[in-house]
């Protein structure tokens, strides 16, 4: 029943997830920590952290990582599969289709509504994510980190991994010496 299961979480998160692996974040929390409850929502948050911080898709390595705990190597197969090949069939299906009715009313409208749906699924975890920060380092610490965080990638436009790498030095170099 866990295979089952681990392959049925992972197969709707990215089914559902239209966008790519950003937009199935929400979904795989939504599966991995509220429905079957093999994380925390804190554990979800660090293990997130960590994911972006590597190379590749972000889907793939919280599927690889999330199989491997919940059900060993069989459960990282079985996930890895549930992440990888339904959105591989479905781009080679979907992408002919939209490439067929390309000028469509109904193909660009659907592409584009599903747009806001999929802002407000991020906003929602951003807002999770931000509360677990709160929680555990503060809200100076947060607020801090998440206004330099929003200053260098937009203004000095540094990119990302840099971004994330500086968070860890200064959460494991810096944070560990201040008093929250």
């Amino acid at each position: 029943m866990t295979l089952w299961n681990l392959f049925w979480g992972f197969f709707v998160a990215n089914v559902l997830g239209y966008g790519g692996g950003p937009a199935s974040i929400p979904l795989m929390q939504e599966e991995i920590v509220n429905h079957y409850k093999w994380m925390t929502n804190e554990q979800f948050t660090d293990m997130l952290a960590v994911a972006n911080a590597l190379p590749g898709p972000i889907a793939t390595k919280i599927a690889a990582f999330v199989g491997y705990q919940v059900g060993g190597w069989p459960g990282l197969l079985v996930t890895l599969v549930a992440t990888v090949v339904p959105s591989a069939v479905a781009l080679i299906v979907l992408l002919g289709l939209i490439n067929h009715y390309r000028q469509s009313n109904v193909v660009r409208g659907m592409t584009l509504l599903v747009q806001p749906v999929i802002a407000i699924m991020m906003l929602l975890l951003t807002w999770e994510m931000g509360k677990v920060s709160v929680d555990t380092i503060g809200i100076w610490q947060s607020l801090g980190i998440a206004i330099l965080s929003y200053l260098a990638l937009t203004k000095w436009r540094m990119h990302p991994a840099l971004v994330i790498v500086f968070a860890f030095l200064y959460g494991g170099l810096v944070l560990p010496y201040i008093t929250m």
